[in-house]
């Protein structure tokens, strides 16, 4: 029986619920890549903690990443298993009078690199006609993908977004994906069209476990919305991460027609029967079929004037419940899954939301897209935020956030949010000073044994697992004391401070255990630090250095504002000792350098400072650091800068630092690099090594010394903007997104150990430091630049713009509000605020 709504049907049903038909998107574009480079394009669309979904540069969605896992290259196929492929598909039906009717996949070319196969081209629909023609733009979260054929008489623009609010942690953790597929009519005269959206029912496989399953697709219309209810057989286990729901809907004007299922046949023939139908009028009848993973349809028929464009939209919502935990197959749930019942729940609440949200994340993304900042900064701080987006970071029904370092294709990669990883990273905090708030709960909370050891790895589930391995990383435990320090001051919360003080206290305190890392208490780290280079270094480094002077001047800042004189006068004595010795002891003129000390048997350790015991030779440690000049040497005081703590050591030596850095690691070209680990930059890309050594190496360094990666080319970059040498820094950013150009890796997933990793957020430190941007919510002040221009700003709970003439300022909030007691331009003065709250929309000028 034939299933379509008639055109007056369908008009009503739309009244309440849709505008987008006939409205354009307006989306806003920071970089535009042609059609050599978006082949390796997949810029992921879904909500934090919520899974993904990616936009391809050539039009396809790939990577179905919404069942709690990490899925790169799953394309769930019709029908479970075969060579043709059938994968999830948008088309377009076109009809010109007195032709014809044709239809095309609303996609571009198929990359070359599926070509070869067993059985011929390995991508996803390869045999169906596209566009010839397919160009990339995109302002993350959103994407466009421009599609454009001589031999059609439309232009198709894909684009796909998901809602993205800096402040706005619920309403950024949204598990869908908006699609919008605008068309314009390039002929002179009317034609007619229908867009049909494919996905085949694949709950139960997550492209790595589970199977396909004889699933049921419902077809159900309710205010306004309509499209097809994605659910789980009886077959399926409700308590899998495979076991949920999803669906596939639009609001818009037209005539909707849909299939439940494809009718089954051997070879091609079950996609050769549903092109035919497709194709005779561009609605589609029902079919019957008992087939596993069943594909199911839904199309919208409309007509076009000549030269008129249509914002077509449909929608991907999901809600898959279940997760597992790091190591263990305990079910730590999704949070974002217990605000809804199933998939329909979320498209029934959300998407009747999607203009005003769609506006808000207009708001922020022109507001930073537009200000003075350096386009490379701003293509590094924006594109490195979709990670945070990915099955990279969850959280947990029980209300906890945490994070993988990367994510392999099919699992996660380095478990328990990792510290002296997550430490580099300082996106969240002034996007969403909640969830970083959260983040410290959890290590300050529930990762420190009695000792005051915060365990570096943090296992799951938290109240019974999360003290359980058993290891300190001297970088990653300094980091988190900085970071609490970050998050009460972008927040202004005295009580987030005092909540867990005595565990911030504690945990500088165990620096000062015997066998530790400074048992002799002198403001140095002598003792065996297990650090981000997964080995340990014995004996003062300047990592681990900064580090620890970073951490002791952000308690002793602590410690003075709760009243306790003497601690803090104890981390002050001990920052001044620590940092006289290391100008004296390891600045060897041009950089800082390690002092390599044995540590001779491991009766001389701490217990849980040392990870493999058997890598300790007594006299002669592998894996140090010892004279080489190492990348990120100076990160303590990167982070020391964005915190306002001042400089650490004398600044002439950091200055120094960074030339010795862009001296010695800088390679312009790594061809006739020998490099014996991984291979993040090779060929002729341009890029700074992990470590040098223009004097004495030792035999076997730390591991990863002759590798690039990212994350730490970041922070080098960010240090030489904080000094000043801003061509420098932003050559560094240029050379990594040169790398990261869509032709030979995809510009939304930076990678490390896994893919979209989070080290590489640190890139929202170059906002910072070319801005100027600091903000005290404790004590209610603000900082900028004097250079002219507009900038954005963002604490984590309130963002707007700031712009800065002559000796004056216009400060506007665009969200949130903001409290202000004082108000300073570098090098021009402060200006006193009489307790001003500003709210959202309102500006103030400010003149100094």
């Amino acid at each position: 029986m034939i299933r379509r709504l008639t055109y007056a049907l369908a008009i009503l049903l739309c009244i309440a619920g849709s505008l987008f038909a006939q409205q354009t998107n307006d989306w806003p574009v920071l970089k535009a890549y042609d059609q050599e480079h978006t082949g390796r394009i997949a810029m992921p669309v879904g909500g934090i903690g919520t899974g993904t979904i990616s936009l391809s540069g050539y039009g396809a969605l790939v990577d179905w990443e919404i069942m709690s896992r990490p899925a790169k290259g799953f394309n769930p196929q019709y029908a479970g298993v075969g060579v043709i492929n059938r994968a999830p598909f948008f088309s377009i039906y076109i009809k010109e009078e007195n032709k014809e009717g044709q239809a095309v996949l609303m996609e571009g070319p198929v990359p070359d690199y599926y070509d070869e196969g067993f059985y011929g081209s390995k991508a996803p629909n390869h045999g169906l006609p596209r566009f010839d023609e397919a160009t990339f733009q995109t302002a993350y979260p959103f994407g466009q993908v421009l599609l454009r054929d001589k031999k059609l008489p439309v232009e198709v623009t894909v684009g796909a977004f998901n809602p993205l609010i800096p402040g706005n942690t619920d309403e950024s953790s949204l598990p869908l994906a908006v699609l919008s597929y605008k068309v314009k009519n390039t002929s002179s005269k009317a034609i007619t069209i229908s867009l049909a959206g494919n996905i085949p029912n694949f709950i139960g496989f997550d492209g790595k476990e589970g199977k396909a399953y004889p699933n049921v697709n419902t077809y159900k219309e309710e205010n306004g919305l309509m499209g097809i209810h994605y659910t789980a057989g009886t077959d399926v286990d409700t308590s899998t991460t495979q076991w949920g729901t999803f669906s596939l809907t639009t609001n818009c004007k037209g005539e909707v027609s849909y299939r439940t299922c494809w009718k089954p046949g051997e070879w091609g023939n079950s996609t050769l029967e549903f092109w035919d139908d497709y194709t005779d009028d561009g609605v589609l009848e029902e079919r019957t079929s008992e087939q596993k993973s069943n594909m199911g349809s839904l199309a919208l028929k409309t007509t076009l004037a000549a030269g008129e464009e249509k914002d077509i939209r449909f929608y991907v919502t999901w809600n898959f419940p279940n997760r597992n935990g790091f190591n263990n197959k305990e079910n730590v749930g999704n949070y974002y899954a217990t605000q809804y019942n199933d998939s329909w729940e979320v498209a029934q609440k959300v998407i009747p939301k999607i203009p005003e949200l769609e506006e808000k994340t207009k708001t922020f993304v022109n507001a930073f897209i537009n200000s003075d900042i350096p386009p490379i900064i701003k293509e590094a701080a924006l594109f490195n935020l979709a990670h945070f987006r990915t099955q990279l970071a969850f959280k947990t029904k029980f209300g906890y956030y945490h994070g993988w370092e990367g994510i392999k294709d099919n699992e996660g990669s380095g478990t328990g949010t990792c510290t002296h990883v997550w430490n580099y990273e300082q996106t969240i905090p002034f996007l969403f000073g909640d969830v970083a708030q959260n983040m410290r709960e959890v290590e300050f909370a529930y990762a420190m044994d009695d000792r005051g050891m915060m365990n570096y790895r943090i296992n799951l589930p938290l109240k019974t697992k999360g003290t359980s391995f058993s290891l300190g990383a001297a970088d990653g435990q300094m980091g988190c004391i900085m970071k609490y320090y970050r998050e009460w001051q972008l927040s202004g919360d005295d009580a987030f401070l005092k909540k867990n003080w005595s565990s911030v206290k504690k945990a500088m305190e165990f620096c000062w255990i015997p066998k530790g890392w400074d048992p002799d208490k002198d403001g140095v780290m002598e003792g065996s630090q297990h650090n981000t280079m997964d080995v340990e270094y014995y004996g003062p480094n300047p990592q681990m250095g900064f580090w620890y002077l970073g951490a002791l001047r952000a308690t002793e800042e602590m410690a003075n504002y709760l009243g306790e004189k003497d601690f803090a006068k104890t981390c002050r004595s001990l920052y001044e000792n620590g940092s006289a010795w290391m100008d004296k002891n390891l600045f060897n003129g041009e950089y800082y350098i390690q002092e390599i000390v044995p540590p001779m048997h491991l009766d001389s350790i701490a217990n849980g400072l040392i990870r493999v015991k058997r890598r300790l030779v007594a006299d002669d440690p592998q894996y140090q650091l010892g004279e080489g000049c190492l990348v990120d040497q100076l990160v303590g005081q990167v982070m020391a800068h964005i915190l306002d703590l001042g400089y650490l050591t004398d600044k002439d030596n950091i200055t120094k630092t960074n030339e010795s850095i862009l001296k010695y690691n800088y390679r312009d070209n790594l061809l006739k690099h020998p490099n014996f680990m991984r291979s993040y930059a090779y060929k002729n890309e341009s890029a700074l090594l992990m470590a040098d050594y223009p004097r004495v190496r030792p035999k076997q360094p730390f591991p990863y010394f002759t590798e690039v990666m990212t994350g730490f080319e970041h922070t080098a970059a960010v240090s030489m903007l904080y000094e000043g040498q801003t061509e420098e820094g932003l050559r560094t950013i240029q050379d990594i997104r040169n790398r990261y150009d869509g032709k030979k890796r995809n510009p939304f997933n930076e990678a490390e150990y896994g893919h979209h990793y989070a080290r590489s957020m640190m890139a929202w430190g170059g906002v910072i430091a070319t801005t100027g941007f600091q903000y005290s919510g404790v004590k209610k002040t603000m900082r900028f630049t004097s250079k002219p221009g507009t900038y954005f700003w963002s604490n984590g709970y309130s963002w707007g713009t700031c712009e800065v003439k002559d000796g004056e300022a216009i400060l506007k909030v665009l969200y949130g509000q903001l409290e202000l007691d004082s108000f300073s331009l570098e090098g021009r003065g402060t200006k006193k605020i009489k307790s001003k709250t500003i709210h959202s929309t309102e500006k103030i000028n400010i003149k100094l």
